[in-house]
């Protein structure tokens, strides 16, 4: 079974039907997508870096790079699961994973299945971040994470405090220029420019370093994080009107603004939160996979608690760069489960990998 119908679930679902499984996807949202249904209409296909084929089959030219990447990334996806002969069930939400006996049990508001192995691909989305920094109760304008952000024309006008330093960030920079009356850019850390093509050995080197944190069960640093910024055309662009001034992190927010440590003080009418999102896995609460560390220790994918579930969607594999590469070792590693289970003299291996739980 794939919980998640995201690029990392149906990476692993195709690479398991290569294998010889008929694996059933699970899927929260209302259409094929995955995060990219929900992402803002006002982030065009020419705005976009880092779409990554699915294994097996490309994505076709976008000819119109002024379309909504909302609109062409689901399109893609939903060729895709047609294509490819996955079966997708959705909408469902799944609630908790447990162990019986030799199976994994999945509950959702839709049933309960019972798998031999399970491939969690659940993603972020559904799980933005919002740190906490003292005053945030008392602040009397808006605020809202990057999640919720749908373009720029509802900051006309505005003074806007923009909090992150990733993709997300110069995205709304790179839009609320030429609209909003203020911008204000803030940040935890200088952020570091990426002046070199970001090739496959780099996405490589990029991918090691989380990697290495989730082999010791600490919770995984951004993929995003370890990689920089690249010059990218919505970069560029914030760069060309001047829009990349930052400052270092306020230290509280007050009722019309923020305050710095320094007595500063800014006037906003917005605070934007790009700050990132966590990974949504709380129905695997009932494993108890959390090391002492945070986090999920993670061997590749698989997890060292529960060896019948593979983790994609998680650390490493948290960005377009890792979740194809992740998708195919997940695969590799249910299907040596399964022989290892023949050839143990438990449960025959077959196609399928799930079924109705009794």
């Amino acid at each position: 079974m794939v919980i998640g119908a995201g690029q990392a679930g149906l990476s692993s679902a195709y690479h398991l039907r290569r294998f010889g499984f008929e694996p059933l996807v699970l899927d929260a949202g209302d259409g094929p997508g995955g995060a990219w249904r929900h992402r803002s209409p006002s982030l065009t296909m020419d705005k976009v870096h880092g779409i990554f084929d699915l294994p097996g089959i490309r994505r076709p030219d976008a000819a119109d790079g002024t379309r909504p990447a909302a609109e062409v990334v689901p399109e893609y996806y939903a060729d895709y699961e047609r294509r490819a002969g996955l079966a997708v069930v959705r909408p469902v939400a799944v609630s908790a994973v447990r162990g019986e006996g030799t199976r994994l049990v999945v509950t959702s508001d839709a049933g309960e299945w019972a798998a031999r192995a399970v491939v969690n691909a659940t993603g972020t989305w559904t799980r933005p971040y919002w740190p906490y920094y003292p005053g945030a109760g008392e602040f009397a304008g808006r605020q809202l994470h990057y999640a919720a952000y749908q373009g720029p024309a509802e900051f006309a006008g505005r003074r806007v405090i923009v909090v992150g330093g990733g993709a997300s960030a110069m995205h709304v920079l790179s839009e609320i220029g030429g609209v909003a009356a203020a911008r204000t850019w803030v940040t935890r850390r200088p952020p570091v420019w990426r002046d070199d093509d970001f090739d496959e050995d780099a996405r490589r080197e990029a991918v090691a370093l989380v990697e290495e944190r989730v082999r010791q069960g600490l919770p995984p640093q951004s993929v995003v994080g370890v990689t920089g910024l690249s010059h990218t055309p919505v970069v560029r662009r914030a760069l060309a009107d001047g829009t990349l001034r930052r400052e270092p992190m306020f230290a509280r927010i007050t009722e019309h603004g923020v305050r710095w440590a320094d007595g500063r003080e800014t006037a906003a009418d917005v605070i934007v939160w790009a700050t990132g999102f966590r990974s949504a896995l709380d129905h695997l609460a009932p494993l108890r996979l959390r090391e002492p560390g945070g986090g999920i220790k993670v061997d590749g994918t698989r997890v060292a608690r529960e060896p019948r579930l593979q983790l994609v969607g998680y650390g490493p594999s948290a960005s377009t760069v890792g979740a194809n590469r992740a998708g195919r070792a997940a695969a590799v590693n249910v299907r040596d489960l399964l022989r290892g289970t023949r050839a143990g003299g438990g449960d025959p291996l077959s196609p399928g990998v799930a079924q109705p739980a009794a």
